[in-house]
């Protein structure tokens, strides 16, 4: 990442990650962008970081080439999957070359739904089968993780971390995406 990194909190929910950074600021801003689809989760983020936390679908990005990073923990997976690909398209259109995305989705396959919500669930065959419909993004590290909140240890989670292809392309990056190993 560039010495003063550019970041984007997707569905921000309560602003951790907006509050991490908030500290680190570049010539008086913050670095981090938050948004959240839900106007009443947006403000309770607002109110617990302190800093602004814009209403908006992820449907709805129309940055260019503007995030070194986006960090889309348990976001994504409110997307229907025929929505998932141009989501991933306009998330790799947000980030510039070499842009890194870290998302995570509940583990399994399609969609539930679950206390009135919907849910897009991805196993590494999902995932997958959605980058090989979005080429923009290769995979860094793909890996699963037992949900952490008390009652819910039996529940996976699929989380990764995908580079935008063109970083992926350039000399010191192996063909899978990954950084090539020097002997």
């Amino acid at each position: 990442m560039t010495p003063s990194p550019c970041l984007n909190d997707l569905a921000a929910a309560f602003g951790r990650i907006r509050s991490h950074c908030a500290g680190l600021r570049v010539a008086g801003a913050s670095p981090v962008t938050a948004c959240d689809a839900s106007p009443t989760l947006a403000r309770l983020a607002t109110a617990h970081c302190g800093l602004p936390v814009r209403v908006l679908r992820v449907q709805e990005l129309d940055w260019h080439r503007h995030f070194d990073g986006i960090w889309a923990c348990a976001s994504l997976l409110h997307v229907s999957a025929p929505e998932l690909p141009e989501v991933l398209r306009r998330l790799a259109v947000a980030l510039k070359p070499g842009g890194i995305l870290y998302a995570s989705f509940k583990y399994g396959q399609g969609k539930r739904e679950h206390g009135g919500r919907n849910f897009t669930d991805l196993d590494e065959a999902g995932l997958a089968a959605l980058l090989r419909a979005v080429p923009s993004f290769a995979t860094l590290e793909t890996w699963t993780t037992a949900d952490r909140l008390p009652g819910r240890e039996d529940e996976r989670w699929l989380n990764t971390v995908l580079v935008t292809e063109l970083q992926a392309r350039q000399p010191g990056w192996g063909p899978s995406g990954t950084p090539a190993m020097t002997p």
